[in-house]
């Protein structure tokens, strides 16, 4: 895929296109910053090789890297959410490092993958464990996704959401 530049800002472009095999030490990091700081995902801390594997290196569709001035500040991932019949519905994963957030890229990103998604074949987009604390929600909510629904005590005793929305 080509690389798309994305004015997020005024002040602010970020670039966005496949992740470099070289990014892959920097997203690694950066995932695991997060899941230390238990925001959003819910991989245990310190984050291992098999976990971060199994979330960003396996039966992905696509990996969207996210840079300002070449550095990665932020990553998608993209995938079937289901097998099968169902593998028409895809799962997308985000993550921004921590000084770039509420800058844009979080819906540079939303907005990237739904339309990765479709050049893929998919047809709607649905999250899993969205948690109650997740200031994403809002955004998802903004984009036209539906809260479909609830796990109670998903994680530590906090509920999460399930959202969804057709790309068509």
């Amino acid at each position: 895929m080509a690389d798309r530049l994305v004015r997020v800002a005024d002040d602010l472009e970020v670039q966005l296109g496949d992740l470099r095999p070289a990014e892959r030490t920097a997203l690694f990091e950066l995932f695991a910053a997060v899941v230390e700081r238990n925001e959003g995902f819910p991989e245990a801390a310190p984050l291992t090789e098999a976990d971060f594997e199994a979330a960003w290196g396996t039966h992905l569709t696509a990996v969207v890297a996210v840079r300002v001035e070449g550095a990665l500040v932020g990553a998608y991932s993209l995938k079937p959410n289901f097998l099968g019949r169902a593998a028409h519905v895809a799962n997308a994963g985000y993550v921004v490092g921590s000084p770039w957030r509420r800058k844009g890229i979080g819906r540079a990103m939303v907005e990237d993958s739904m339309a990765e998604a479709r050049r893929h074949g998919f047809d709607a987009l649905q999250f899993n464990l969205v948690f109650a604390s997740n200031p994403a929600r809002r955004l998802y909510e903004a984009l036209g996704f539906e809260q479909t629904g609830r796990v109670p005590a998903a994680v530590d005793g906090e509920d999460a959401y399930i959202y969804w929305r057709s790309l068509l």
